[in-house]
């Protein structure tokens, strides 16, 4: 760590690992058989740190050690930060042993627990995990995930991606609603209504719909608040049948539109260093969006 206190001595974990053994064990001879150092090397490590931060952290007696009121503070960032480091160092020696796929609203929708199952399956020496994170990007952008699943309107030329399937449109409004007792909704018979739209991750656009034509609309920030604004009766909503899959709440029906332009599912990735089972996520997305595809296609024979 390149922290520094008052003088010129610098901060390492070391410091901290002194202090947080000190305190968990009770003693200085505890915390050097913890530490696997002599008493005398936590002793001069716990006084550097008083020097570094220029407090005192600690009352010692001859029975007792107890950390002072700034020492408790001390205590609490220092555990942050040394769980920190140890994740850190989880990660980076795991190596890919995890694949991280991220989304704003919705992972694969429907598909979402066989995806898990046939990942497992077929990969059980990538822990697979989802990460649900409110961005534009699903989390790629902010380094949290490998892979996002994207149906929004983005930017796609930064990133390497691949479209995974499509996905019907689902009007969504509330259960006491009139339009509730109907089997499917024309999409253009939304523009008569005011529409929940998440500029920042949903995946509609007033642009759907002919200029002169547009609904009415009231913003919502991410999935809870275009569920409540919908569920009060206020709006209704246009949303990807994954939505309507992955959210059933009290309150809330989905209903197809008919006549409306499907979603396009992309799974998108940094264009550096990508993660080794990337091509294989993608491939088992695409696998599974084409078998729901065969199979609606078989019904309707």
């Amino acid at each position: 760590m390149d922290a520094r206190g008052g003088n010129s001595a610098r901060l390492e974990l070391k410091h901290l690992r002194c202090l947080v053994a000190i305190v968990d064990t009770g003693s200085f001879t505890d915390a050097a058989l913890d530490l696997g150092v002599s008493q005398a090397a936590v002793s001069r490590t716990l006084i550097a740190l008083e020097r570094i931060l220029g407090v005192r952290l600690l009352h010692r007696t001859s029975r007792t050690v107890e950390p002072t009121t700034a020492g408790v503070q001390v205590l609490v960032r220092a555990r942050l930060l040394l769980a920190g480091a140890d994740e850190l160092v989880t990660e980076a020696t795991t190596g890919h042993s995890r694949l991280h796929i991220g989304h704003a609203w919705s992972a694969f929708g429907r598909h979402t627990t066989e995806f898990q199952r046939r990942w497992h399956h077929a990969h059980p020496e990538t822990e697979l995990r989802l990460i649900r994170h409110n961005s534009s990007t699903g989390g790629l952008a902010e380094g949290l995930c490998d892979l996002a699943v994207i149906r929004g309107a983005l930017d796609l030329k930064p990133w390497s991606h691949a479209l995974v399937g499509h996905e019907q449109r689902y009007l969504a409004l509330a259960t006491d609603d009139p339009w509730a007792r109907r089997r499917s909704i024309r999409f253009d018979e939304v523009a008569t209504r005011t529409l929940a739209l998440d500029r920042r991750t949903g995946s509609t656009a007033l642009n759907l719909w002919p200029e002169d034509e547009r609904p009415a609309v009231e913003h919502t920030h991410d999935i809870d608040d275009w569920l409540a604004a919908i569920a009060s009766g206020r709006c209704v909503g246009v949303t990807p049948q994954a939505t309507a899959a992955q959210y059933r709440r009290d309150g809330i029906a989905y209903r197809p539109l008919r006549d409306a332009p499907p979603v396009p599912v992309h799974l998108v990735w940094r264009r550096q260093d990508p993660h080794p089972a990337t091509h294989a996520a993608v491939a088992l997305a695409i696998d599974l969006y084409h078998e729901n595809r065969r199979a609606h296609t078989d019904e309707q024979r």
